[in-house]
């Protein structure tokens, strides 16, 4: 062989094993090593908010939908040379557009045609999409054919058929395909075609046994998150996965406990598993990387990594879109992940000089047109009148009148519905806000509040009033479990020092989300916040003597009063959701507490409480009975005690006509996500 050729074979054998080559001149040249920089951009969460549009408020809503993420996703595509598009589920409920779709179902037994979530999807280009926690709602016949009309295929890791549950599968089979591998063709830094083979796979919660027992039961069987990971990733691997991307259904969780083999939350303990490059989760409605996860051990914000792995979290119904950047470099013959970077990408930003960041796609509109005008017809149904306004804007600091309508329509279904042997024993109702502000995520949420006004009502005002499609489920409990069902919804608040003068904040944004704070009504009783929570936000004892839960009452309709010990015993029947119901969180709660399963969903027991009352009463009565409050604080010292809320005139005029503690509004100070902050008085006896 003659020098040339000599040369020519070193440098060819040092590319490949990525070397400095060495001619016989000793002269070394350097030899480009060949890398590919791969862009996976990420959407979860979107909730059938298809449309830049708000359905309660009949107006276009630049802050949420995929009409608006799609410009963000055609830009960010367009900014590299390699990118793949993924979505992370609870993509079929959510909506008045997604309520819509599924009624059709129900009534017709089909969608009739292709769901308007692909409809709009199929236009983006997705490589796949995982199964959130909300896509069995509606039961696995609406979500199979659903699915059919995705141009693009489904994983899932962790969920079994157990039996009866899709033709064709057998007792242990994934129910879906748990991981896929693409083989992306990519151009690479020399300008020249390589191929990566990409590995996706996906996760739910387990809690979809509990969450969907109605839909599910019998009929799929659920693994760990983590534990499916382990088994399948290695699979991955040795099938030739260059590239391991994780979708969980999942939030972030905690560094303390992250192998629990059932944690609904388990981001962190995933990014521990050997093999994955990057993740891109949700579930949470929550941003990722961001100040609210400032002292995530292991987390850097800036590279956004969980233990070095990439991460992401997108929001919720399109407001933020996923990317995350990965440098692949060729070394002995295999793709190694050399660099990684995640971040979310907002669409609008009220701060910014022009707000609106990204504008509307109308591919995306003109996809979905039919579906959006069958939405506004479908939330125009006339239902009934109300006699008062319905805002959230006081939820969080007194008895509400969004929540106690819920409450009233719970209990007249359930009681309409009782056997015999169940008519003596008392129905109550445990009804919490869902829309109630959101401090701790993103700043859309400052004005996430139910706003009915008196009047007429429509279909779109039951939605709003109960925003997702649970069912009514009642359990039975003794008034020493709904005592410890109380004493976590009152994590809600932080403890309050009363004698200090420093500003204290009520609201407990950190650790409690509002859909847990329930209001059981039938029963007096009012909350303590001098006192440490017994329970954490997980309804687990942190303080076993700790009692917030002060002078809880019940009367009965001949005015015999049950307190302490007497009401400890006695028996009642609370109605609620599937989710509560089932949950197994809350005193009282859990499979062997339920004693009645209705078909109905709490939005459709709401609205037909509202016809029944207009016709019986010409209109509904929803003002609240304040059946709770908070013990009035005695002390001398000076307290400033503050809560949030929506800061707009209509809040203002609302809080001013309502207000059952004296509140005064700090015109002096302002909320970084646009939240009103008011003092509450809670050193002055109510009259």
């Amino acid at each position: 062989m003659d020098m040339f050729n000599k040369k020519i074979l070193a440098v060819v054998i040092a590319s490949t094993l990525g070397l400095t080559a060495c001619t016989s001149d000793d002269k070394k040249e350097e030899v480009s090593a060949v890398q590919v920089d791969l862009r996976i951009l990420e959407t979860s969460d979107l909730h059938t908010n298809i449309m830049d549009y708000d359905y309660y408020k009949t107006k276009y809503d630049p802050t949420i939908g995929l009409a608006r993420t799609a410009s963000l996703i055609k830009q960010q595509g367009a900014e590299v040379s390699n990118f793949v598009l993924v979505d992370n589920g609870d993509l079929l409920q959510g909506s008045p557009m997604g309520d819509f779709v599924a009624d059709n179902f129900k009534r017709d037994n089909t969608i009739g045609g292709t769901h308007p979530a692909y409809k709009a999807m199929n236009t983006l280009g997705y490589s796949v999409g995982n199964i959130g926690n909300h896509e069995f709602n509606y039961g696995l016949d609406f979500l199979s054919e659903a699915l059919s009309g995705a141009n693009f295929p489904y994983i899932n890791a962790n969920v079994l058929c157990e039996a009866d549950c899709w033709e064709g599968k057998a007792k242990g089979d994934n129910l879906f395909t748990p991981y896929i591998i693409e083989e992306k063709a990519v151009i690479d830094s020399n300008g020249d075609q390589q191929i990566v083979k990409i590995g996706y796979i996906g996760f739910v919660p387990p809690q979809i046994l509990l969450w969907d027992k109605q839909n599910l039961s019998g009929k799929v069987s659920v693994m760990g998150i983590v534990e499916a990971a382990e088994k399948f990733i290695p699979m991955m691997k040795a099938e030739g996965a260059d590239v391991i991307v994780a979708i969980p259904h999942s939030g972030v969780g905690t560094p303390s406990n992250p192998t629990d083999v059932n944690d609904e939350n388990a981001t962190y303990a995933l990014s521990l598993v050997k093999g994955i490059d990057a993740i891109t989760f949700g579930h949470s409605h929550s941003v990722f990387p961001s100040a609210t996860f400032e002292g995530l051990e292991n987390a850097d914000l800036e590279k956004g990594t969980i233990n070095g792995v990439a991460a992401v979290m997108p929001g919720r119904w399109g407001d933020n879109l996923g990317i995350v950047d990965l440098k692949l470099e060729m070394k002995n013959g295999a793709w190694v992940v050399i660099d990684r970077t995640a971040k979310a990408s907002p669409i609008y930003d009220k701060n910014a000089d022009v707000p609106e960041l990204v504008s509307a796609d109308n591919g995306i509109r003109d996809a979905v047109a039919l579906e959006h005008q069958g939405t506004l017809d479908y939330v125009d149904q006339p239902i009934g009148r109300a006699s008062a306004d319905m805002y959230s804007f006081l939820t969080l600091v007194q008895d509400d009148p969004s929540v106690q309508i819920v409450s009233d329509a719970q209990i007249a279904k359930v009681e309409a519905n009782l056997t015999d042997e169940l008519k003596d024993i008392p129905v109550l109702s445990a009804a919490a806000p869902f829309k109630a502000g959101g401090r701790h995520s993103t700043a859309a949420d400052a004005d996430s509040y139910v706003q009915v006004p008196a009047g007429d009502l429509t279909y779109k005002n039951a939605a709003d009033l109960y925003l997702y499609p649970n069912t009514l489920v009642a359990v039975k409990v003794t008034g020493a479990e709904i005592q410890d069902w109380l004493e976590c919804s009152a994590n809600q608040f932080n403890q309050v020092d009363p004698n200090v003068t420093i500003p204290q904040y009520l609201i407990n944004w950190d650790t409690h989300r509002t859909y847990n704070f329930d209001v059981i009504d039938g029963v007096t009783y009012k909350i303590d916040v001098t006192q440490p929570t017994k329970f954490d936000g997980d309804c687990k004892v942190v303080n076993a003597t700790a009692n917030r839960i002060v002078g809880l009452t019940y009367t009965d309709e001949n005015n015999n009063v049950f307190t302490d010990a007497d009401l400890a015993k006695k028996e009642f029947i609370i109605a609620t959701n599937n989710y509560r119901a089932f949950g197994g969180k809350f005193a009282g709660t859990g499979s062997d507490f339920v004693i009645m399963e209705l078909p109905d969903s709490n939005r459709e027991a709401l609205a037909q409480y509202i016809t029944d009352e207009t016709e019986a009463h010409s209109e509904v009565d929803p003002s609240a009975d304040n059946n709770w409050d908070f013990v009035t604080i005695n002390t001398t010292t000076e307290l400033d005690i503050r809560f949030e809320t929506q800061n707009s005139e209509l809040a203002d005029q609302f809080v001013t006509e309502n207000q059952v503690r004296p509140l005064t509004k700090r015109t002096d100070l302002t909320d970084e996500f646009g939240f009103a902050i008011y003092n509450i008085d809670l050193t002055t006896p109510v009259k």
